[in-house]
């Protein structure tokens, strides 16, 4: 009996279609990495790129702090550290103190604190643990448009908005029920120091719990079925399953808000009321480090009160690189530089 060669002869498998187009788009790419030659100057040429690229930052870091220190040489060699203790503000007599705007800064970013961050923490477990599916992506979208609006529309929308429901139905109750405390008294202009850090409370809000929600969804999915077989609740998987394990990179999100909060200018200037006065009342004007740069800048008449101006500048910028950087070290404890996992 004869065999045909042709019948019993192995068929080539061929590639589907999908396979050949890909091998044939990469065709080019594999010439050219075969008949490219050496890559070792162009490897070091791009390395040294990128590591000049790293270091600029620390090159301009450095030359802001560097022009703020030689702008303020007047007053650190006149007051020294008695310029952040002093009370008084009056460039015509030449006494200066920076205590008033520390004062008004620090207070109104506690009150925009207390008012965002139950806020943005409830947002981020709703977004993360509780909404429906169709509604998840419109609230984020809302939500992080809020910090995509500028400052001076907010305070704009503070002046005419926001500070006549303040005067005319908040301010009264608190002053009724609560005035006791020396908190909430008389007079009620509807600006100052509650304004200033409810439209803060607005402004981070989008902040605090965009990172929430970020660190949320880095714990794990096994966390929250571990707690949920013991049987607990879905009130005590959140608290016990992924709010305790994401406390350490919530804190983080609360003081990167409150680096926000601290150099914001324009919104706080409508509405605090820019007086430099320590006062216990929430409701009497006061100034803060950012607005006083704002407000009095041009006009500086003489080297000493400019040199004031800078060196409130310069507590500025380092209590808010401080706070920055003490907020990414916290929020990186807890996800550990990894990206964060869909929930």
């Amino acid at each position: 009996m004869a065999f045909n060669i042709e019948e019993v002869r192995p068929s080539t498998p061929s590639l589907p279609p999908s396979a050949e187009a890909d091998a044939a788009a990469q065709s080019p790419i594999r010439a050219y990495l075969l008949g490219r030659g050496n890559s070792a100057i162009s490897d070091a040429a791009f390395r040294w790129l990128m590591l000049l690229s790293g270091l600029s930052i620390f090159a301009i870091i450095g030359i802001i702090a560097g022009e703020l220190i030689a702008g303020s040489r007047i007053t650190l060699a006149k007051f020294g550290i008695h310029f952040f203790f002093g009370t008084a503000w009056d460039p015509v007599s030449g006494h200066y103190g920076a205590l008033p705007f520390i004062y008004g800064t620090l207070v109104s970013s506690l009150i925009a604190l207390i008012i965002a961050v139950p806020l943005s923490i409830g947002l981020a477990v709703f977004l993360t643990e509780m909404c429906p599916k169709p509604l998840r992506a419109p609230l984020s979208f809302l939500t992080e448009l809020l910090a995509a609006i500028p400052s001076v529309v907010y305070g704009l929308w503070a002046i005419f908005v926001l500070a006549p429901i303040l005067r005319d139905h908040v301010n009264p109750v608190l002053i009724h029920f609560f005035g006791w405390t020396g908190l909430f008294a008389k007079p009620n202009f509807g600006i100052g120091m509650l304004a200033a850090g409810v439209i803060l409370a607005i402004m981070i809000l989008p902040i605090i719990s965009s990172l929430t929600r970020e660190v949320m969804t880095a714990v794990p999915r096994t966390q929250r079925e571990a707690v949920l077989a013991l049987g607990a609740t879905r009130w005590e998987m959140i608290r016990m399953g992924v709010l305790r394990n994401a406390r350490i990179g919530i804190v983080g999100a609360v003081i990167l808000g409150l680096g926000r909060a601290l150099g914001e200018t324009m919104a706080v200037t409508m509405v605090i009321g820019n007086r430099p006065d320590i006062v216990k009342n929430l409701l009497s004007p006061a100034y803060s480090m950012a607005s006083v740069l704002a407000n009095e800048f041009t006009e500086a008449s003489d080297r000493t009160y400019l040199s004031a101006l800078v060196e409130i500048g310069l507590a500025l910028f380092i209590i808010t690189i401080l706070v920055n950087a003490l907020a990414r070290l916290l929020v990186w404890a807890v996800t550990r530089g990894a990206p964060a996992r869909a929930s």
